[in-house]
């Protein structure tokens, strides 16, 4: 071995980049977390129809998620902040895992007893999962700069379109070739692996293995948060004190983005729940077609965040200020995503997925809320902030899915839901123009 190849990239004063290999991690596992989530929706079609399950219980089952997926987002962002992303985050992965594979043998009963167990399967997966996306946050309020954190957050946030890309033209197959069961056993199973992945990789920036301190610097040079897990496991760490949730709410701009996040969920759930089952109620595909077609806006929604994300950075970059910079893509993405209601006038099959991928790519575009958290949320509580916007969006989760059943079971058409998912991406861009003034990071009063 030659003396050069030996030197360390830290002693010629070369960065390491292993931030960016974290937030590739995050979009592999955000992407399976989609994917877990959406599951039914690929499957609901099968078996709603071999269990007898009607549009209302379908409402519920599509909701069950996220009632416990809201309730279990305060104390998710406690545990973070209290032991840290790396140990948190791998248990809520390695336990939501097995409450999808458990999810495949609820086929094996009937009746109450299969509506109630699915239920509460997907309760329990919602509870499970409650800690990814404010630990998304975190480990990008860790690992990357003011000047990146857009692209970052946009590359963690559009996996959910890839996990649409990617798994609902698998799990169709996998449905159509075998049974719906084995969807969930496969993608529980991909999860577990994941877990220990995770452990192995993800850490704090200060103290990885992988990172140089030039890379460090850089990221704290930018406000990353290199310490964090290390300043906040401590015994005495200030994010135990869940009093500073009131001063969240007592805070205009914390108030305006957690509406806006509900309403941006609001069309989150309704592509990963109801609709693969529009393609195959109203607009009569196959289970094998729709899961294929689903992918086609999910990728142009990937596409939309990815540029949302450089966009945002870009604009920070040639001096914008940071409000300008992260509400132009979202205004303009949730514009965009209006553009769906026109479905409601056409019977071409190709000019309705042209149109959802155009609205799903501005979806994808405006969905920049978790980098706005991570430039925002108290250095104190980052977790627990990132518990409280994640709950307050997502309880869309519940009542989008079950307002969409009831539309369909009372008026037989998909017509008003989508104009209700339109409405939604209006008030979200109203939001952050009328409600959202300057973005900074907010003060706690301790």
């Amino acid at each position: 071995m030659s003396t050069a190849s030996a030197v360390p990239a830290a002693a010629v004063g070369r960065r390491t980049n292993v931030r960016w290999l974290i937030v590739a991690m995050l979009f592999v596992v955000t992407a399976v977390n989609y994917a877990d989530r959406a599951t039914i929706a690929i499957t609901g079609p099968v078996f709603s129809h071999e269990l007898g399950f009607d549009a209302r219980q379908m409402g519920f089952i599509f909701s069950a998620f996220g009632w416990a997926y809201v309730v279990a987002q305060l104390p998710g962002g406690w545990f973070l902040d209290r032991f840290g992303s790396k140990r948190v985050y791998a248990a809520s992965l390695f336990i939501w895992s097995l409450f999808t594979i458990a999810q495949g043998f609820v086929g094996f009963l009937t009746g109450f007893m299969a509506f109630s167990t699915f239920f509460a399967l997907r309760f329990c997966l919602g509870a499970a999962e409650s800690p990814s996306f404010p630990g998304n946050s975190r480990v990008v309020a860790a690992w990357f700069p003011r000047q990146e954190r857009a692209t970052a957050a946009a590359i963690f946030n559009s996996a959910q379109y890839f996990a649409t890309v990617i798994f609902a033209p698998l799990m169709g197959w996998i449905t159509f070739a075998f049974s719906w069961h084995w969807v969930f056993v496969v993608m529980g199973g991909l999860g577990i692996i994941l877990a220990f992945v995770w452990l192995r990789l993800v850490g704090n920036p200060s103290e990885h293995p992988w990172a140089n301190k030039q890379e460090v610097d850089y990221i704290a040079a930018g406000g990353g948060l290199v310490d964090i897990d290390a300043v906040q496991t401590k015994k005495d760490a200030t994010g135990s004190k869940w009093s500073y949730i009131l001063q969240l709410f007592q805070s205009r701009m914390m108030v305006g983005i957690m509406l806006g996040q509900f309403c941006i969920n609001a069309l989150t759930f309704f592509f990963i729940s109801w609709f693969p089952v529009y393609l195959v109620q109203a607009r009569h595909m196959t289970i094998l077609k729709a899961g294929f077609v689903a992918s086609l806006p999910a990728i142009c929604g990937f596409l939309g965040g990815i540029l949302g994300g450089i966009f945002s950075d870009w604009l920070l970059r040639r001096g914008y200020s940071l409000a300008v910079a992260r509400k132009t893509p979202i205004v303009l993405g949730m514009t965009t995503a209006v553009s769906m209601i026109i479905c409601n006038y056409t019977s071409s099959d190709v000019l309705v997925v042209a149109l959802m991928a155009l609205a799903f790519f501005g979806k994808g575009m405006g969905a920049l809320g978790w980098a706005v958290m991570a430039d925002a949320a108290p250095k104190e509580i980052t977790g627990l902030a990132g518990g409280v916007f994640n709950m307050c969006g997502n309880i869309s989760s519940i009542t989008t899915p079950i307002i969409i059943g009831y539309i369909i079971f009372y008026t037989g058409s998909f017509n008003m839901a989508l104009v209700f998912i339109a409405a939604n991406a209006v008030v979200a861009a109203l939001s952050y123009l009328v409600i959202v003034k300057d973005i900074k990071r907010m003060q706690l009063k301790l």
